[in-house]
Order: C-alpha cells, then structure tokens, then sequence
C-alpha cells in the first residue's frame, strides 16, 4: 500500500483510541529511549477526552484502519504520528501540507532533540529550529527544540 490509497479527514470520537494506539506504537518505534510519562490508557483516555474533541485532529485511514494522526492546537503543530509501516511514504508529507494549508500564516512544533529523522523532515518542510532546551519544561525530561515555519529571516 502506499499514501495515495489513504484519505485524510477529521477525527471523529470513534477514532480517539485507534489514534491513540498510532500515537503509542510511533512514539514507542520511534524514541524508543524517551521515557513516556503517560501509561498507555492515560494516552487514549487523553486522546478521547481532550485531544480529538478539543482540537482540530485528522486522521490518515487506510482499508478502514487509522494510520496516521495530525493535531493542530492553534498555531502548534502538536502531533504528528504515523505508524511505523507508513514511515517513508509520503504521509507524513501530505500531513505537513495540510497543516500549512491549515496555518498559512505560520506553524510552530516542539521535538525531541534526540529525534533526528523528525528534525530532518521538518527542516525539508521549511521549519527552522528557534529554540532548545534542557527538557525541564516537558513532562518527559527530554530535551526538545522548537521549530517555526515559515523559517524566521536571518
């Protein structure tokens, strides 16, 4: 399967859990040495409650599976979770394109300093890295940069 077999619409309550698990395996597949601050029911009980009815979440599915999941919270991109088969398919580029569609005039994000492939593919996506810190203000204790788009100018 690739990503133009997939379709991109708003998350409905019936989604939050299958978002949810696409949040849990990603982040687990993807930093696997991050420390989660959250157990697995805190998460879906998170995306339940406050995460799709409270800010404009998408969905990516896929022969009725959901495979990706977008959050935008005002001008942040606070989410952006593919499932590891869909990595370095093109998804998370669609993803990128909506939310600048979304936010024409501009998008800000925070990620794991240790995130090397999230930090490239933003900076492919014009998001310039503003910020680092120590991790002290994120619930994991992971120090994280922060990236604005468009690009700030020298």
């Amino acid at each position: 399967m690739n990503s133009d077999r997939t379709t991109l619409r708003r998350a409905h309550a019936r989604d939050a859990v299958d978002a949810a698990d696409v949040w849990l395996r990603s982040f687990s597949a993807a930093l696997p040495t991050v420390r989660r601050a959250h157990d697995d029911d805190e998460v879906r009980d998170w995306f339940a409650t406050v995460v799709v009815p409270r800010q404009e979440t998408w969905v990516a599915v896929a022969a009725g599976s959901v495979v990706g999941v977008l959050v935008l919270d005002g001008e942040e991109l606070a989410q952006l979770y593919l499932d590891p088969p869909w990595r370095g398919r093109g998804l998370g580029d669609r993803f990128v394109r909506l939310a600048q569609r979304r936010r024409p005039s501009g998008l800000s994000l925070w990620t794991f300093q240790i995130n090397g492939p999230a930090r490239r593919f933003y900076e492919r996506h014009g998001f310039a890295a503003v910020e680092r810190t120590d991790g002290l203000g994120n619930e994991e204790r992971e120090p994280d940069v922060r990236y604005v788009w468009p690009s700030p100018p020298l």
